[in-house]
């Protein structure tokens, strides 16, 4: 079990913690909440008693539905914020192996949330062959459950990949132009 999350009484409340801390201007719904960590509903009902007994979170109402919001009156909030990412991190051979099934990965280069550049217009690039989109989407969808934010990616194919170095395309760019990490490349791009 992580540690943070014997800290934090359970992994669903460290997640919960980490999609508000990081969302802090986003209300979520239960079904929301549920969907985005990878929780049960109705063990995300009972973790949202919990923060909101910690006044961590707020509740908002309208429109006949409940949805919950950071507070950023809490005491503690920039700190527990900062905390949160501080610690808030995968190695790069847990996020290959989460992306390996979705097809034979030939690359994947991090960038954006995962370097602190502001300017890059995606998260990651993962470039494969037989990449099955719904394994994919799949795969990102546990690492945004992880992280607690939405991850913006690219896949393309290692021909289409090819062919976007060799014409400069401005995606591609975008990401071997500024601050980024390559965590797995059988390709050999010198980018």
């Amino acid at each position: 079990m992580d540690p943070l999350a014997r800290l934090f009484g359970s992994f669903a409340r460290l997640k919960l913690l980490r999609l508000f801390l990081f969302n802090d201007d986003t209300a979520f719904g239960v079904a929301d909440m549920a969907f985005r960590t990878k929780t049960p509903k109705d063990q995300v009902r009972k973790e949202i008693t919990q923060l909101l007994a910690s006044e961590v979170i707020r509740k908002r109402t309208g429109k006949g539905t409940a949805a919950y919001i950071a507070n950023k009156r809490f005491t503690h909030y920039e700190a527990l914020t900062a905390f949160m990412r501080a610690t808030t991190d995968l190695n790069d051979a847990d996020i290959v192996s989460i992306l390996k099934k979705a097809g034979a990965l030939r690359l994947v280069a991090m960038s954006g949330l995962f370097t602190g550049a502001i300017e890059t217009k995606i998260d990651l690039l993962i470039v494969g062959d037989n990449l099955d989109d719904k394994h994919l989407e799949s795969a990102v969808h546990s690492l945004e459950a992880h992280f607690g934010r939405e991850l913006s990616y690219a896949a393309f194919t290692t021909q289409d990949f090819r062919y976007r170095v060799g014409v400069y395309d401005r995606l591609i760019r975008d990401v071997f132009d500024y601050p980024h990490r390559t965590i797995l490349d059988k390709i050999g791009i010198r980018a």
